[in-house]
């Protein structure tokens, strides 16, 4: 497949590299890492990473502004389904391949590649330069790694695997890049997002069942001098409470007239119940956008009873 994949690569002049909307690091940096390898090996192609930026994430990297195109190839990471790819008219474009790692829900492109095993989208791509002539540098690598590191949550997910840590250590010996700044670029946080995690853990609820929820209103954002996303991005930072098996975050996004809905598990697997809610994602990380926080509140029910019948069966 990755053969396939490198073929289309060389075939077209004009690539265009998508990914999904509410951009995360893995999303982010696996279209930069790609659309920069693309460019080293082939500097005549024309080679764009589109979709909405986000201030949080400006160290990464900067994403490119999508121009008309012809007779162009058009590349999706880490993105399952159709419509949360961003800022893309499929009918642009001769060719579209996807690269994913999220549990397949729908083909929307003439050539996908899924591996719901790996535990990034930059993982993957990682293993295709591995395996193709794709051309790869430190500043590739250092993307790649950032990428890995934040959906992997810094290696603490299972989706890590020997083949994870034999791939790190295979790029930063071939491809040596500082481990300090990566971190940095990644978890580097103003004051004020601190103390909404402290507002978040302070006044967490938990059901009996040990599902932990928060509303975040536009009012609290204002409060703390924060973004909508803000809430959501720090949700992992909650893995470790020894009363709490699922976890929500609802978060009010005013600009866009909906509830930001993240949750993250430790017990039953909830990227079903969240595509239910206009969402989905992995087992045990996923995420949904509804309209009003009384929908969200039923996505939290049905997390809570689901919870509840995981509970009763261990």
């Amino acid at each position: 497949m990755f053969e396939s994949i490198y073929k289309k690569i060389v075939e077209y002049d004009t690539i265009v590299i998508a990914r999904h909307i509410g951009v995360d690091p893995d999303a982010l940096c696996s279209q930069l890492a790609l659309r920069d390898a693309i460019k080293l090996s082939f500097p005549e192609k024309k080679v764009i990473a589109i979709g909405s930026g986000s201030a949080k994430f400006s160290s990464i990297g900067k994403l490119d502004k999508l121009e008309k195109v012809n007779n162009a190839l058009l590349i999706v990471t880490d993105t399952p389904d159709k419509r949360r790819v961003d800022s893309v008219d499929f009918s642009m474009f001769s060719y579209s391949i996807k690269i994913d790692h999220h549990p397949f829900i729908e083909k929307f492109c003439d050539l996908e590649y899924i591996d719901d095993t790996a535990s990034s989208a930059c993982e993957i791509l990682m293993n295709f330069i591995l395996n193709t002539p794709l051309n790869c540098d430190s500043n590739i690598a250092k993307t790649l790694y950032m990428g890995l590191v934040s959906d992997s949550n810094r290696f603490l997910f299972d989706s890590c695997t020997a083949s994870t840590f034999n791939l790190v250590s295979t790029f930063l010996s071939k491809y040596p890049f500082s481990l300090s700044d990566s971190y940095q670029r990644l978890y580097l946080r103003p004051m004020n997002e601190v103390r909404l995690e402290g507002y978040i853990a302070l006044n967490m609820n938990v059901t009996e069942n040990g599902l932990g929820y928060i509303k975040i209103t536009d009012e609290i954002i204002n409060e703390f001098g924060v973004d909508s996303a803000s809430a959501g991005n720090m949700i992992n930072n909650f893995n470790f409470i020894k009363e709490v098996t699922v976890w929500v975050t609802m978060t009010e996004d005013i600009k866009n007239d909906q509830i930001r809905v993240s949750v993250r598990s430790r017990g039953p697997e909830i990227n079903r119940l969240a595509e239910a809610y206009n969402g989905g994602g992995h087992k045990m990380a996923a995420g949904a956008k509804v309209k009003t926080f009384d929908d969200a509140m039923k996505f939290v029910k049905e997390l809570d009873e689901l919870l509840k019948e995981y509970n009763e069966v261990l």
